[in-house]
């Protein structure tokens, strides 16, 4: 989280300080016009600069993973800059819009055209601002759409196979607001750092948008797999599904994820790997629980023999650092990417690791616990079952009284966001440092 917060203010002040080296907030004279000129050129490239990396993070590029912490801190990221490109891109609306109305109603006089005017423009500014009508509409019009996709995108009720078909038509879109932003940018700007940069960016985002919209995202990193098996668990609502590789997958640590699309008109959607990578067998195992309208059908549409796609692996949240001592939490379905480490380490056994794991859950099945009663064993690993109905809850402070040594471990959390906060918080308040708790932030919207 720490770097994706770093990223997000690094990106928002950087641009501003670019911006005020070639503009000012205190334009002389000062009257409402010229600061309504300098904040529209202002709050237009911030939303610019914000939706641009966003775009390129939308294409799951593989380079920032290790930088930011996993694609799933980057989509993290991404929800934060398109929160930002809408509440720039609204300021923005407000100043450019609202001011033409304010003096279509005779609220406002505008001020007559000043000596510079008339003064010879170069070949590209003149074409640039015999564009700005067009511009202008079509910026207009691209915003009001592009607000409407970004707002369902927060609305975690709104069907993710719609969300995933809208959201690429804001790449669409984004192209628009490109030929808008070209146009109407302060043209001395372009030889300033603000507008080198502020290019680059939309370089950037344009060549994320066309791949976007040829649907190329993840094309270098998709295999074809057909479906060995699938195992129901009825009293935790939840599909175990076995998958047979063809040549092409990397490989996968274990609490990676990757995207599989069963079907191409619901699409691709992320899951996280709940088996370790064996290159003798290449095979692949998923467990799913049915948490929305997709993952409810899936025990009915999933079919032995089937054939899918599997897109990456992906992440970072792998159980490796320095520490010996580990903590591992996975709550609920959270215990998947244990699942998949317990089984990678009784593949290849590593003494060096001390590793208590905490499994609270609030559903109970005979048949899985077995199975992780017996992976923990043949790991090695301690393990600590908590159902919520017998065992209690777990909390800051159950776990320090019953982990001695926690101070010195590293912990790696799976689960609900705020249950996973609320330990950090615990944890770190008494000690921990802030650097030795891992927390996956499984939320691709």
């Amino acid at each position: 989280m720490k770097n994706i917060k770093i990223t997000l203010w690094a990106l928002l002040i950087g641009l501003t300080l670019l911006w005020a080296l070639a503009d000012t907030f205190l334009p002389q004279p000062l009257s409402y016009f010229s600061l309504r000129a300098v904040l529209v050129q202002y709050t237009g490239i911030i939303a610019m600069a914000a939706m641009s990396v966003a775009m390129m993070l939308a294409v799951r590029p593989r380079r920032p993973e290790p930088l930011l912490g996993g694609l799933d801190k980057m989509y993290r990221l991404h929800k934060w800059l398109g929160i930002s490109a809408l509440v720039f891109g609204s300021v923005h609306w407000v100043w450019a819009k609202g001011t033409k109305w304010a003096v279509g109603w005779g609220w406002l006089s505008k001020p007559g055209r000043g000596r510079g005017a008339g003064l010879d423009l170069g070949s590209i500014e003149q074409l640039l601002r015999s564009q700005r009508g067009l511009a202008e509409t079509l910026g207009e019009w691209a915003f009001y759409a592009a607000g409407v996709l970004i707002i369902l995108a927060l609305v975690k009720r709104f069907p993710y196979r719609w969300f995933a078909k809208t959201h690429t038509i804001l790449a669409a879109l984004y192209l628009v607001l490109v030929f808008h932003t070209v146009v109407l940018v302060k043209f001395a700007y372009w030889s300033q750092p603000v507008g080198i940069v502020t290019a680059l960016l939309l370089v950037g985002g344009s060549l994320a948008a066309f791949q976007a919209l040829f649907k190329r995202i993840g094309a270098r990193r998709k295999v074809q797999g057909e479906i060995q098996s699938l195992i129901q668990y009825p009293e935790l609502h939840v599909l175990e599904t076995h998958i047979a590789l063809q040549a092409g997958w990397p490989g996968h640590k274990a609490g990676q994820f990757a995207f599989v699309t069963s079907s191409e008109s619901e699409g691709a959607h992320p899951y996280t790997i709940a088996s370790a990578w064996n290159p003798q067998h290449a095979q692949i195992t998923f467990i799913t629980k049915a948490l929305g309208d997709h993952t409810s059908r899936l025990p009915q549409t999933l079919h032995a023999g089937d054939r899918v796609t599997v897109e990456g692996p992906y992440g970072c949240f792998t159980f490796e650092d320095q520490k010996q001592r580990q903590i591992w939490i996975g709550a609920g379905i959270g215990i998947t990417p244990c699942v998949a480490r317990l089984k990678q380490l009784a593949l290849a056994p590593d003494h060096h690791y001390s590793i208590d794991l905490f499994h609270p859950s609030a559903e109970y099945s005979p048949q899985a616990i077995d199975k992780l009663r017996a992976d923990a064993t043949a790991a090695g690993v301690r393990l600590h079952l908590l159902l919520a109905d017998q065992n209690g809850r777990l909390n800051g402070e159950r776990l320090r009284k019953e982990v001695a040594d926690w101070r010195d471990a590293s912990v790696w959390f799976c689960g609900p966001t705020g249950f996973g906060q609320a330990l950090r918080d615990d944890l770190v308040a008494h000690g921990l440092k802030p650097a030795d708790f891992h927390q996956e932030l499984f939320q691709m919207r």
